[in-house]
């Protein structure tokens, strides 16, 4: 393995945007075409990040099931989580100062740790990604189905609506980033408006008395037997701000932009998240609360306390909105999946026409169409064999997703230290050197404790391994047999979107 600081050493400065080499030409073979610069802004960031991470369908659709699994000390694990996604975003937006790359973990595992490395992440992330996209879209028809059967009476399978989700994104991903934007701008905003109606329902109901301090006593969530099947569910709550340096190949700005977005979106998600989930708890009191998590009726736990403390019409909206919070994940969890495909196809680590861009819209077309058929096939597949939108097909492709997810941003961790290690362009030891390292501690032991403990979300162990590892397996193999039979290929991965002097 070529050692990462010797070969492509960081560069004393940030590159201005004219050395981004935007008229070097593909790899031989590939196609032409890159996709549009100037697009999104640091709102748009957000919005894709936020909207990803899908905070109704968070508090109202997995929040109950990681309160039955993580116990009282739940709300303090979103926080914890958020400090430690915090310091890993130190490190990683110092990198995206020097790596602007579609395929974000994969470049950056490449560029601090070796490109064998770094191509088996790409095959991780590109599986994860791949997967958490149409289980979401799964968790849309759930959502769909029952909330048309309890407004209307209506009964309609999940799956076809399940189906519409995967094709409406589809459509959305070809078209201009910026429309995606606008639309999980406009779901964000009605999510989040609703969850704080309830919010100050139950504190106008309960007062004082909901906000129950022993849920950020640390030794109540240490003392918790379901903390480490927890934290993927609340780690996963987080899942999709890596689209900050995702879309950095079409931000403008990216080198402030990337930052600004990052920290903002990882700061509003760790206190929504723990400040709603903790009232949430409070509304029936932690005690009843956990129960109820932990019975039949568990999934229902938000939208009773949203019935009781503020009226039937917030539930009912919530009903409708959680739809809504469903397809804007599925969205935001579909144009992060395509631009893998496409950085993928771009390097010529899958086949070449994935990495094609739309002349027009000046999106991953190819990428995009490739998603939205593995996405059909999930969903169809998993109708034809009866498996159940919710507890067997979001859970267990989010849960290894986000699983793989996990490893992959501990890898990233690691990999700035050592892009890093020899200069520091600039920039202190905390962000480079000690944040990215306590990070990829964090991140690397809360991964083997949820791949020990993972029969606590999917009641099974052996799949999730196999899962993971087959891609890590089969990106090492592909790196080496390209450096093997092709040096100059192999040297010249990622290089094409590096920000060099």
């Amino acid at each position: 393995m070529t050692h990462p600081s010797t070969a492509v050493p960081p560069p004393a400065s940030p590159a201005s945007p004219s050395s981004d080499r935007p008229n070097a030409a593909p790899p031989s073979g590939g196609p032409a075409g890159r996709l549009a610069k100037g697009q999104i802004g640091t709102f748009d960031l957000v919005f894709f990040v936020v909207a990803a991470a899908a905070p109704l369908t968070v508090l109202a659709g997995v929040a109950p099931f990681a309160i039955g699994i993580g116990g009282p000390g739940t709300p303090l694990g979103y926080l914890v989580s958020g400090a430690l996604l915090v310091l890993f975003a130190a490190g990683f937006t110092a990198m995206s100062r020097y790596v602007r790359n579609a395929g974000a973990f994969y470049a950056y595992v490449a560029r601090g740790l070796g490109r064998a490395l770094g191509v088996a992440t790409a095959y991780l992330a590109t599986l994860s990604y791949n997967l958490v996209a149409p289980g979401v879209a799964a968790g849309f028809g759930y959502f769909a189905s029952t909330t048309l059967s309890d407004l209307t009476g209506a009964e309609l399978p999940w799956w076809p609506l399940s189906t519409l989700c995967v094709l409406g994104t589809g459509v959305l991903g070809w078209l201009r980033v910026t429309l995606s934007a606008k639309v999980l701008g406009v779901a964000l905003v009605l999510e989040v408006l609703v969850l704080l109606v309830m919010d100050v329902g139950v504190l106008a109901d309960r007062g004082t008395a909901a906000l129950d301090l022993t849920s950020f006593d640390p030794s109540v969530l240490a003392s918790s037997g379901g903390m480490a099947g927890m934290f993927v569910l609340v780690i996963g709550a987080f899942t999709g701000f890596e689209a900050t340096a995702i879309y950095a190949e079409e931000a403008r700005d990216p080198e402030r932009t990337v930052p600004r977005a990052t920290f903002v979106a990882i700061g509003f998600l760790a206190l929504f998240y723990a400040v709603g989930v903790w009232i949430l708890m409070g509304s029936f009191g932690t005690d009843e609360s956990v129960a109820m998590a932990r019975s039949s009726d568990g999934p229902q736990l938000t939208f009773h306390a949203a019935d009781r403390f503020v009226g039937p019409w917030l539930a009912d909206s919530m009903h409708v909105l959680i739809v809504v919070s469903a397809f804007a994940a599925t969205l935001a969890f579909h144009n992060a999946a395509a631009r893998y495909l496409y950085a993928l196809g771009r390097e010529g680590l899958l086949p070449r026409r994935l990495g094609r861009v739309s002349p027009r819209q000046g999106s991953p077309v190819t990428a995009v169409v490739a998603q939205t058929g593995f996405g059909l096939v999930i969903v169809v597949g998993g109708a034809l064999i009866g498996a159940d939108p919710y507890s067997e097909i979001f859970l267990w492709t989010n849960s290894t997703g986000v699983l793989g997810i996990m490893i992959m941003q501990a890898l990233a961790a690691l990999a700035v230290c050592f892009f890093f290690r020899r200069d520091r362009c600039g920039m202190s030891v905390w962000r480079v050197a000690v944040a990215p390292l306590t990070a990829f501690v964090g991140l690397a032991v809360l991964s083997v404790l949820a791949t020990l403990h993972f029969d606590l979300l999917t009641g099974r162990t052996g799949a999730v391994n196999t899962a993971l590892l087959v891609p890590l397996a089969a990106g090492f193999v592909v790196a080496l047999r390209i450096r093997r039979t092709d040096p100059g290929r192999y040297a010249r991965l990622t290089e094409v979107d590096v920000e060099r002097d």
